[in-house]
């Protein structure tokens, strides 16, 4: 799968299941410095992903500051050709002042068993 650089910054757009639906999410930035995955809120309605009263709310920490998230199962989260089945994510607002959908982080990157080729500016999968 082909990285767009954007701002000299790695994108993809994936594509997230939830409860029988599916969106497509572009601007998602690739990030080995972010140990979870984490999506906007925003992006993640037309499938039905909302905060409930029973999610519990983490303080994550990062370069971009401090956001508060809650933590949903998603039925699976695709990248290319590589799809994750039941895997986690944190949902939170990412106003981090540019244009972004969510960063995909170690969690993921690793369970897909990702390489990431910057001369190439591809991300390929075992």
């Amino acid at each position: 799968m082909q990285l767009q650089l954007k701002d000299n910054l790695p994108f993809i757009t994936l594509v997230i299941g939830y409860q029988g639906k599916t969106a497509i999410i572009s601007d998602v930035l690739v990030d080995t410095g972010s140990a979870s995955t984490i999506l906007a809120a925003d992006s993640l309605i037309r499938v039905g992903i909302e905060p409930s009263p029973e999610d519990t709310l983490h303080t994550i920490r990062g370069v971009g500051g401090i956001e508060v998230v809650y933590l949903r199962k998603v039925d699976f989260l695709e990248v290319g050709e590589n799809k994750i089945l039941d895997f986690e994510i944190e949902v939170g607002g990412m106003d981090y002042g540019f244009e972004l959908n969510g960063i995909v982080g170690m969690d993921f990157l690793q369970a897909a068993k990702a390489i990431i080729d910057l001369h190439a500016m591809k991300i390929h999968f075992y």
